[in-house]
């Protein structure tokens, strides 16, 4: 099984929902696209990433993606607490800094990522907002709730049921991350397991 096989066997839970209305087709759509414009590193070296049993392509590290750099946050983005009531983490914006991650229980580069934003998260979360936006392909609130819980994520954890984050910060797939400076503007995107998320929130605060 080559790379591109390996890439597009990994991304079948983002691109597969037996909930049609769990998240945007929009986002679907970009996820294949996305999926398609990576298959061009079918000979890259490939990573091995803890917990997962396929290799990904180094090209899948800490890239500018979705959202451009420099753009203004939406100011209003509809999600739901982990107990279903609806919640705008638009309110946040030009409030305060944000790192906001797109991320699923299934994802490996999520998982990978997480020991780095549990990190981060002690030295800067008392100066920037952690927010966590779970996918609503193949899982439920008790299921990513459970999850942050036994994890200790170290961030508001919500979910995007009906898909208006992903489509408001055009999210192409899980372990997207987003970096919100004070003023609201765009300062970071990547995705991957192997980000420099401390150096994206730094650029937030001007340090």
């Amino acid at each position: 099984m080559n790379s591109y096989q390996l890439l597009l066997r990994s991304h079948q839970p983002l691109l597969r929902s037996h909930q049609p209305s769990a998240i945007g087709h929009q986002l679907k759509r970009r996820a294949r696209l996305a999926v398609a414009a990576l298959a061009v590193t079918a000979a890259a070296p490939v990573l091995s990433v803890p917990g997962s049993l396929f290799p990904v392509p180094v090209l899948l590290q800490a890239q500018e993606t979705g959202l451009p750099v420099g753009a203004k946050a939406p100011t209003s983005t509809i999600v739901e607490t982990l107990d279903g009531k609806s919640f705008d983490i638009g309110q946040y914006v030009g409030k305060t800094p944000m790192l906001i991650e797109f991320w699923a229980t299934w994802c490996p580069l999520c998982k990978q990522l997480e020991p780095t934003m549990i990190d981060v998260a002690r030295k800067y979360g008392t100066k920037v907002k952690f927010i966590g936006v779970a996918v609503s392909v193949n899982q439920t609130p008790e299921r990513v709730k459970l999850y942050a819980e036994k994890h200790g994520l170290p961030m508001e954890v919500y979910f995007d049921r009906k898909g208006a984050a992903a489509d408001g910060y055009d999210a192409a797939a899980t372990s997207y991350v987003v970096v919100i400076d004070k003023t609201g503007t765009v300062v970071y995107t990547g995705l991957g397991g192997s980000q420099n998320i401390e150096a994206a929130v730094r650029k937030a605060l001007g340090t």
